[in-house]
């Protein structure tokens, strides 16, 4: 329940406003969300592990509590400002999806001494002979200037290959008409404080941004000191597997442990865009891994 929850804000490097809510008592954890999320899709594996852990919450930029982006936004922003949390925290244990995940793992190698222990839900961590570019931006951006946010969502669907390859068939100019009626749906049930897809959906491109600048860096984890845990589903995103593999050589203490029912979405909140989501199942493992 929200009203479980305090919120409390803490400034990074920039100056700029970082929001998190939090409760539960003992040890600090960090949870670090994914793309097209706020802090409030993980509200279900917080109170999951809100009986032996104070759960932290954050909003990533352009979210909810949290402030904006700014023109220069990198990886090195994101690392600044979840580092800035977890020192308010005290907290030597953090978690990350897809990436958040990365955001979560360059934390940990960037603030090593505060950092203990590391949970990633399939980072978003690609090789350099991935297909994945940053090719795509200028068209999501001039669509996003121009307010057309469903066609924007459309175009970083594929871009991310979040679509199932049936989609592909189906016209784009469809397909965003699709999107605007199940967006237009959240936006009539929505409260005034609810972080709504439209309202997440200018946050893509900057997850495009630090996917693209990470591409390739996998070799520079080898100088992780935390245990680090890789959580991932059977049925989740293969583009990101490799990533994880080469995470698994690099870093010098990590194990795995995959869900083969489970997709991208297993650690966050059960709704109609995440129907699939099993934050028990993944909490379960996490208070284990942290305790």
């Amino acid at each position: 329940m929200l009203q479980d929850y305090a919120t409390g804000t803490v400034a990074s490097a920039d100056g700029t406003k970082i929001g998190f809510r939090y409760r539960g008592s003992g040890p600090a954890v960090v949870l670090v969300h994914g793309s097209m999320e706020s802090g409030l899709n993980h509200v279900a594996l917080a109170d999951a592990l809100a009986d032996r852990y104070t759960v932290f919450l954050p909003d990533r930029r352009g979210r909810g509590l949290s402030g904006p982006h700014a023109a220069d936004h990198s990886l090195a922003t994101e690392v600044a400002d979840i580092h800035a949390v977890v020192a308010q925290a005290g907290a030597s244990r953090i978690f990350g999806v897809s990436a958040g995940g990365l955001v979560a793992l360059a934390t940990a190698r960037r603030h090593g001494r505060l950092i203990d222990k590391v949970a990633l839900y399939e980072p978003a961590l690609v090789l350099a002979d991935s297909f994945y570019d940053n090719a795509w931006l200028p068209r999501f951006d001039a669509q996003i200037a121009a307010g057309k946010v469903t066609a924007a969502m459309v175009t970083s669907m594929f871009a991310l290959r979040l679509a199932p390859t049936g989609l592909k068939v189906i016209p784009r100019p469809l397909l965003a008409a699709l999107t605007g009626m199940m967006l237009s749906g959240e936006d009539k049930a929505a409260g005034p404080g609810d972080v709504t897809m439209r309202r997440l959906a200018p946050t893509i491109r900057y997850e495009g941004v630090i996917i693209g600048e990470a591409k390739g860096t996998e070799a520079e984890y080898a100088d992780v000191a935390a245990e680090v845990l890789l959580l991932s589903g059977g049925r989740g995103l293969a583009w990101l597997r490799p990533g994880r593999d080469a995470l698994v050589r690099t870093l010098p203490h990590s194990r795995t442990v995959e869900y083969p029912e489970l997709d991208h979405g297993g650690s966050s909140d059960v709704t109609k865009a995440n129907p699939k989501g099993r934050p028990d199942l993944v909490a379960r493992d996490l208070s284990k891994f942290y305790a």
